[in-house]
């Protein structure tokens, strides 16, 4: 019993680790990979550099983002941080 201890204990730190920090990170990635999957023209989205524009084209991976009236950029669909809410950004720039 008194050799089983140690073992017993770094299985258990093992499962704590996992569902605490390893689980809720793969779900994030999963939950990105979806959104990213779900992409279509017209969508308002921000990336990673922080250009926010709605999204004029696809083509597989890449992505046509108009960034202003004839300001367009090609991005990787997998450089999207997520889909752009106007409102909650007019939120944040009143407080700051």
């Amino acid at each position: 019993m008194g050799q089983a201890s140690p073992l017993i204990m770094m299985v258990l730190m093992f499962g704590i680790f996992y569902f605490l920090l390893i689980r809720p990170q793969v779900k994030r990635q999963k939950e990105h990979q979806k959104l990213l999957e779900r992409l279509d023209k017209g969508d308002m989205v921000v990336t990673r550099g922080g250009l926010v524009g709605k999204i004029s084209g696809t083509s597989g991976s890449m992505l046509t983002i108009e960034l202003q009236e004839k300001v367009r950029v090609r991005v990787m669909r997998s450089h999207v941080e997520g889909k752009f809410d106007p409102s909650s950004a007019e939120t944040v720039q009143k407080a700051a």
